[in-house]
Formats: C-alpha cells, sequence, structure tokens
C-alpha cells in the first residue's frame, strides 16, 4: 500500500474509533475489565459514617484526630489482542472485507483500552505467531498497531489457533485480557483456549460475513479457497450441495459456541454488514 493511502486510512480509521471510544465505550470497557486489585491511595479526615476499620490510627496517634485510609481500584491492566490475520479475512460481500472490520474493531479497542491507561499488546497469527508487538500505552503505540495492522502481509495464508493461544500462555507472564478478534474457520481449538482462558481473562470477537452462511443458487462457478488457494468448480444450483454446505455451516458454528461456553469465554459475533457497535456493548455490559 503506498504511504499517501496508508496514511489517509490510518487517519480515518483513528477518527471514528478514538471518537466512539470517548464517547461511546469508555464506561462500559472500564465497567467490564476490572483492575487487579485495591491499591492505598491516601488518608484524609475521618467524617462520620466511614468504616471505622479504615482508620489509619499511626496518623491518627499522630495528630490525635482520627484519619482513615482511602483506596482505589488499581486500574491499570495489559490488553492482548489476538489479530487473525489469515487469508480467509479477505472476504466481504457487502462494503468491506472481514479483515476491515477486525482492524475498526481492533483500533476501537486500543482506544478504549489506552483511555483507561492500560497496556496495549499484540499478536498477529495465521497459523502461526506473524508478529509480536509487546503491550505498551500511548496514542503513538497504537498507530503503530493499526498502520501495521493495514500493511500486514502474513508469510502464512492459512489459520489456526493452537501455535497463538500457547504462545500467550506461555509468553505473557502476568494475568492479561486477551481479546482474540477472527472469523474462527479454524481447526479445533479447544484444548489451547481452555489453557490460555485459565490463566488470562479471554474475550472471543468473531466476525463472519453472511454470505458464509449458505451458497447462493447461481449455477456453476469456480471457487478458490483464500487460504490454500486450492481451487475446485462447484454445483450452486444442486439442492444438496447448497444444503450439504448449509449444514456445515450450522454445525461448525455451533461446534465454535461450545467450546466457548465449556471455556468460560465471552464471545460477541459480529457480521461485516453490521455495525459493530451494539455486539461490543451487549458484550461488555454481559461481563
Amino acid at each position: 500500500m503506498e504511504a499517501t493511502e496508508l496514511i489517509r486510512k490510518l487517519r480515518k480509521i483513528e477518527i471514528r474509533t478514538r471518537g466512539l471510544s470517548r464517547q461511546v465505550f469508555a464506561g462500559e470497557y472500564h465497567s467490564a475489565f476490572k483492575g487487579r486489585g485495591i491499591a492505598f491511595s491516601e488518608v484524609r479526615e475521618y467524617i462520620y459514617g466511614d468504616d471505622i476499620r479504615s482508620i489509619d490510627w499511626n496518623v491518627t496517634a499522630r495528630f490525635n484526630h482520627p484519619f482513615i485510609k482511602v483506596f482505589e481500584e488499581e486500574r491499570e491492566l495489559t490488553v492482548i489482542l489476538m489479530i487473525d490475520v489469515s487469508g480467509s479475512g479477505a472476504f466481504g460481500t457487502v462494503s468491506r472485507f472481514k479483515r476491515d472490520i477486525i482492524t475498526e474493531i481492533a483500533a476501537l479497542l486500543s482506544f478504549s483500552a489506552i483511555s483507561n491507561n492500560d497496556k496495549i499488546g499484540v499478536v498477529f497469527f495465521s497459523s502461526k505467531v506473524e508478529r509480536f508487538i509487546p503491550p505498551k500505552k500511548g496514542r503513538t503505540h497504537i498507530l503503530r498497531v493499526i498502520r501495521e495492522l493495514l500493511d500486514f502481509t502474513p508469510e502464512n495464508r492459512d489459520s489456526s489457533l493452537d501455535e497463538p493461544l500457547k504462545f500467550i500462555t506461555n509468553a505473557i507472564k502476568k494475568r492479561a485480557i486477551v481479546f482474540v478478534v477472527s472469523d474462527f474457520l479454524v481447526p479445533d481449538f479447544e484444548k489451547p483456549l481452555r489453557i490460555a482462558s485459565g490463566k488470562h481473562d479471554v474475550v472471543a470477537i468473531r466476525v463472519y460475513d453472511k454470505a458464509e452462511m449458505e451458497l447462493p443458487d447461481i449455477g456453476f462457478v469456480k471457487v478458490r479457497d483464500p487460504e490454500s488457494y486450492t481451487e475446485k468448480w462447484v454445483d450452486t444450483s444442486s439442492p444438496s450441495n447448497r444444503k450439504q454446505y448449509s449444514d456445515w455451516w450450522i454445525s461448525n458454528s455451533s461446534r465454535i459456541r461450545e467450546i466457548f461456553r465449556k471455556c468460560g469465554v465471552d464471545v460477541a459475533w459480529i457480521s461485516t454488514g453490521d455495525d459493530y457497535v451494539k455486539p461490543l456493548i451487549n458484550l461488555f455490559k454481559r461481563r
């Protein structure tokens, strides 16, 4: 992508997602994702009705007047975005590809996180970890992440969650919020997800296109797998072929839902043809 086009897209995404993070998501994000605990903040004079268990007896004795300890939530978190950059993201039939939606969601989550003083790290994955950007704070860091998303070319086009989830489990030592943003058109991933969700707070965001749910009746067409590049002719006018594909989609989606349920992972389902704001807000509210 040329530099001028990259800058234009980067600026457009920043304006949209930064505004949303401030106006819509700030409160929901703060409520949904808690800090590690309670930290001491300051002491102040005792006011009638305060919990006497909070009295700081050393300060009280020094000033011969009751003072209490004030605590606040220790807010700072580490947020890791696991971003699917495999070939299947290059699909979309409405206005944008799945990877475009994934990029905007990643930007929105990033700006929401830094507005709450959290660190953001990113893992780009296909069937392996393509790139790891360590957690940092700040607008410059977020813009780097978005720029990488817009212009990143993976070495592999196929997809798997096995190695990427193992990487997160082993590489990120402290408990983190891990957003896995993908279409989840991957082989079985229950075991690595269960292990990862035992260490981290894992949240899944599945991005899909409604045209993936069933075959259109348009006769013989040549289709190409965007990950393996294999091609084949398919008779989409055949009712049995269309039913077979529809049954596979339903079965696979049920399998994915069941994996999330077993692993205790919250999930939002987002279609490329719909606004992603409402599903994300609903996700935050459920938490």
